[in-house]
This record gives C-alpha cells, sequence and structure tokens, in this order.
C-alpha cells in the first residue's frame, strides 16, 4: 500500500509538535557529542599535533556559519526532514534528488556510532574487533544493537526526547570527570612547543585534521533540531537558541578533551612524535597507563552509552529524513506513513536500519566510515546555503529574517563546506563524491515512473532540458571538484600546489553559488505554485 500524493498533509499532520527547547538542544547535543569525543583527540594529534587546537575552533566557527543558514530555514520554513525538503523546493527536482541521495548515504554515520560502541566493547570481547574492522561476530552483535535502537524509536518522539535527555546529562557528565582526572594526574608542561612544536607537521595538517582526522565528523550534528521543525512548539523562537547551544557545549568540551590529551599522554609514547601515539581505545587506554583503573571502567560504560546516544538519535532523525526523500518521490511514498497513534515514521525506521546494516560490512572501522560521511553532510549544508538565498531573492521571499547579514554569510557559508569538503581529501573524495553523482540514476528512474508529482510534494516534472539546467551547476561543482581533488595537495597527485589548490576551489565555490542562486529564482518562477 502507497500513500497517495493527497495524503501528504495528512501524514504531515500526524507528527505531535511535543519537542520544547531543553528536548531540542539534549537531541543537539547528543547528535553531536557521540563517538567524537572518545577517538578524535587522538586522530586529530596524530595529524596536526597540538594545533589540533586550532582545527576544533576552525570547526566550531565553521559550524556557527552553517547553523546560521539552517536556523533560518528551520524557523521560517519548519518540516519534518526540513534539510532534504529545502533543496527540492530550491534549486528543482535534480538538486532535489542528487542532495537525498547523499542524505539516504548519510544514514551511514549511524553505522559509525554503532562501529565506534563495538571497538570499545571489544576491551571485554576481544574476538569482535580485530584491530582494522569488525569480525564476523562483531557484525552481528552490531546488527543486534542497530536493531534495540530502532525498537527504542518505535514509539512516541515526546517518550524519545525524555530518555535522550537523561543520557545527554550522563553525556556531558563523564568527559568533565575525564578531563579533570587525566589533568590531576599526569600533566606535562611545554607540550605546546616540544615534540616538533606547536604545529610538527605543518599549519595545513589543520586543515587536513577536520575530516580525516575526524573533527568535521565530530563537531557536526548540530542539524538535528532542525529535522525536528514539524515536531517543535514555536520552531521561531525555540530552533536557533537549542542549535546555538548545542554547538557551543559542544567544541568547548571537545577543547577541553583535546587539551587533556595533549598535555598527559606520557612522554615515552612520543618517542615517534604524535604521528606514534595510538591506542585502540585512546581515552580508555591512557587512563589505564596513568593508572586511573576506575576511570578506565567509567570510560568503557561510557563508551556504549555516548556513542549509543548519537546513535539513538541518528536513527530517529534519518527515519526524519527518509520520511521526507518519501514525500519528495526520491524513494516509494510508501516509507512516509507515520503511525497513527504515536506520530512516528515507522516505516522509514525499517528502511535505515537496513542501510546502517549495509553500511557495516564494507567499511566496520570509526576512521574509515567518518570520512566518508563527513563529505556527505557538508554536501547538505552547501545546498542549503543555496536554498537560503533562492528563497530570499524572491519577491516577497519567505523567510523569518532571524539571521541579519544572510547575504554574505550564505555564499561564504557555500565557499567554506566546499573547502571542507575538498580538505577530506582525495582518498575520501574518490568514493564520496561519484557516490553521489549516482543519484542521477535515479533521478531519471523518478521521471520515466511519475514518482514525485502532486502540488504538496513539491515541484513537478517539467521537460527534460529544463530541469537538466536548473540542476547543472550541482553535477559541474561535483564533477569539477572531484578533478581539483586528484589534482591538489590533500592526497592527490600535488600536480596543483597548495596554496593555489585551496584558491582555485573557492573561486569555483564563489562562482557555482551565484549560478546555483540564480538557477533556483528561475526554476521557481517556472514552477507552477507549490503547496509548501
Amino acid at each position: 500500500m502507497s500513500v497517495a500524493p493527497t495524503g501528504i498533509q495528512a501524514e504531515e499532520r500526524r507528527l505531535r509538535r511535543d519537542l520544547g527547547f531543553w528536548g531540542l538542544t539534549g537531541i543537539g547535543f547528543s547528535n553531536i557529542v557521540g563517538s567524537g569525543w572518545l577517538f578524535a583527540a587522538m586522530y586529530a594529534a596524530q595529524t596536526a599535533g597540538p594545533a589540533a587546537l586550532l582545527s576544533w575552533v576552525g570547526a566550531g566557527l565553521l559550524c556557527g556559519l552553517v547553523a546560521l543558514v539552517m536556523i533560518e530555514l528551520g524557523a521560517s520554513r519548519p518540516e519534518g526532514g526540513g534539510t532534504v525538503r529545502w533543496p527540492l523546493f530550491a534549486s528543482g527536482r535534480l538538486v532535489g534528488t542528487l542532495i537525498g541521495w547523499s542524505v539516504l548515504l548519510s544514514v551511514g554515520a549511524t553505522a559509525a556510532e554503532i562501529s565506534a560502541i563495538m571497538q570499545y566493547a571489544a576491551h571485554y570481547l576481544p574476538g569482535i574487533y580485530n584491530g582494522h574492522t569488525l569480525t564476523l561476530s562483531g557484525l552481528a552483535l552490531a546488527a543486534a544493537l542497530s536493531t534495540l535502537l530502532t525498537a527504542g524509536n518505535w514509539f512516541a518522539v515526546r517518550l524519545f526526547a525524555r530518555l535522550n535527555n537523561l543520557v545527554s546529562i550522563f553525556k556531558i557528565a563523564v568527559p568533565i570527570v575525564t578531563v579533570l582526572a587525566l589533568v590531576a594526574s599526569g600533566w606535562h608542561s611545554g607540550r605546546l612547543t616540544d615534540h616538533g612544536g606547536f604545529a610538527p607537521y605543518g599549519y595545513v595538517a589543520c586543515l587536513t585534521a577536520l575530516a580525516g582526522g575526524g573533527i568535521v565528523y565530530s563537531v557536526n550534528g548540530f542539524q538535528a533540531p532542525l529535522d525536528f521543525s514539524g515536531e517543535t512548539r514555536n520552531p521561531r523562537r525555540t530552533i536557533p537558541a537549542a542549535v546555538l547551544t548545542s554547538i557551543g557545549l559542544a567544541v568547548l568540551m571537545y577543547l577541553a578533551l583535546q587539551v587533556a590529551f595533549l598535555f598527559t599522554v606520557p612522554e615515552h609514547l612520543l618517542g615517534n612524535g604524535w604521528q606514534g601515539v595510538s591506542f585502540d581505545s585512546p581515552f580508555g587506554q591512557l587512563a589505564l597507563v596513568l593508572n586511573l583503573h576506575w576511570l578506565s571502567s567509567l570510560l568503557y560504560a561510557d563508551a556504549v552509552i555516548s556513542p549509543g546516544g548519537s546513535a539513538y538519535v541518528g536513527v530517529a532523525l534519518n527515519a526524519r529524513h527518509t520520511y521526507a526523500l518519501a514525500k519528495n518521490g526520491t524513494i516509494p511514498r510508501y516509507f512516509m506513513k507515520v503511525n497513527e497513534r504515536f506520530g512516528v515514521p515507522r516505516r522509514a525506521l525499517v528502511i535505515n536500519l537496513v542501510v546502517i546494516m549495509v553500511f557495516l560490512l564494507p567499511f566496520g572501522g570509526w576512521q574509515d566510515i567518518v570520512s566518508v560521511m563527513g563529505d556527505m553532510y557538508l554536501l547538505i549544508y552547501a545546498a542549503s546555503a543555496v536554498a537560503v538565498s533562492v528563497f530570499r531573492a524572491e519577491p516577497g521571499g519567505r523567510t523569518a529574517g532571524w539571521v541579519r547579514g544572510l547575504w554574505w554569510i550564505a555564499p561564504l557559508s557555500f565557499v567554506v563546506a566546499s573547502e571542507f569538503v575538498y580538505w577530506s581529501g582525495w582518498q575520501d573524495l574518490r568514493l564520496a563524491l561519484p557516490l553521489v553523482l549516482g543519484g542521477l540514476l535515479i533521478f531519471l528512474a523518478m521521471r520515466r515512473s511519475g514518482a514525485g508529482e502532486g502540488a504538496d510534494a513539491g515541484p513537478g516534472h517539467r521537460p527534460l532540458a529544463e530541469e537538466l539546467r536548473a540542476g547543472a551547476w550541482l553535477v559541474t561543482y561535483l564533477t569539477t571538484l572531484t578533478v581539483l581533488s586528484g589534482l591538489g595537495t590533500f592526497e592527490g597527485s600535488g600536480l596543483l600546489p597548495a596554496p593555489y589548490d585551496s584558491l582555485a576551489v573557492a573561486v569555483l565555490a564563489t562562482a557555482v553559488f551565484f549560478w546555483a542562486v540564480r538557477s533556483g529564482v528561475r526554476q521557481r518562477a517556472a514552477s507552477r505554485p507549490e503547496a509548501e
């Protein structure tokens, strides 16, 4: 049984507006603070040394910049799975399909959280992780946990928010205790200048650490409250405060953890510099080295609860994304059905469970998954920057006016998001960007089947040439960015030397942004009226 286009608004009304400030802040914070705090401090130190502190500050500024764009969209156009819907309405079906496809692929980020849980659980169950990937028994246990998290999202969103708030309190307390205990037990002064200095691998390594070190992935997640905007009381007032509060708390916590790691690693482990510091379970094993056995036990317990909390939110968030994809017609509308009693899109939960299990199979290691997933998220942010500019450029454009200066914030956030994608390196982009371009096949299949028709589903199908022209900017952008990555200095051939490679990306992004906005305004003017 499928849901007819005329029933889309009826399904939307079944979502319950039960979330307030604390519920949304807890969702944002819990989604940000997952496995990142357990691993990223070590990976960032390996990549950039003490200069990783600059990477965390930069990541916080990026997220704040992009958050302003998305806050404007969430406050003025509240809708379940808004990050999937906004690009569709602003830029047409081709862009909407490609971004929607990348969102569906980003469900793999939940697989990263589950992988992190397995790596720490290997302390008690050595057979589930071989040091690089999950074993067969580890995959089976990960699948069981995925099913449990899906079951935990099966009921009303209010119950989900209350359980998540309890988990968030624990997730704040344990990192604070960790920082205080490590600093009190093993502080080594001079770490900012010893062992190669503050930036032993050069300041360019700060950029590499953003994606390859897991920093972008770790700070990412602030968009979660926006995808619950359709289930929020007074979204214009609640969403901005919740998003900015969750970002601020998370960045402060990550900075404190990075400082604690840098200044408490024992000297004998730094014989080969920061690149030689390696733990399977960084803070847990560091606590053991410092004879803090009680802290190690607490960390191994939190290694399940902290990423488990993020995975719990991730499962709920992914369901809203998939629900929105079904509204768009990118996937069958069968999956947008909302349970009448609890107001939860249960069919979307089921399809996401399948996707999570698929992503656990080829990767299995935390850092392998997060590098690719970080690129998927950043593409969503770039498309949102275009969307808010398109909406504002229309006569009587519908935006909340909450954020001032969007005329320069939006293009700058698009450029910065593009740089972050580029800095993640050729090894990740050669996988991530072609995967997104695979969404072209879905777009053509949708046209052939007539999926997505209906006024409340978004812009209707227009002649193929017009739709290709409206979305050509995204295909060109992804293709050119991949080529520049292969030519550049971030794991590429180096034929385009630094800093000219990053400068070329900035020029490309600036040109593409204004092209995208013009295309979006034209396609909206040509489309028939939409029930938004």
